[in-house]
């Protein structure tokens, strides 16, 4: 086999894996979404605001303590800032 030929197999293992993961990501975050949203109807009757800075930046500072790389902790505060936007976006069911 040619090293092209190798390189083209070795990459569509990896985009197959990557195939995986994206399933799995997208289960995880809509259950995350689910019980962000349970959350959201409990909060009028727990006397609280529907958004809350400091567990916005409890949420930042648990990504970061997480993190094993190869993404830096500013790559994943992105990604989880979009994440906890398209929630207080998202219509309760």
């Amino acid at each position: 086999m040619s090293e092209e030929n190798s390189n083209l197999a070795e990459i569509q293992k990896h985009r197959e894996q990557i195939d995986v993961i994206d399933r799995e990501l997208v289960a995880l975050l809509n259950k995350r979404a689910g019980h962000s949203l349970v959350i959201r109807g409990l909060k009028p009757g727990a006397h609280m605001g529907l958004y809350d800075a400091r567990r916005e930046e409890e949420i930042f500072a648990k990504v970061d303590s997480y993190n094993e790389g190869p993404l830096y902790n500013e790559n994943l505060r992105e990604i989880y800032a979009t994440i906890l936007k398209i929630m207080k976006e998202t219509p309760s069911v």
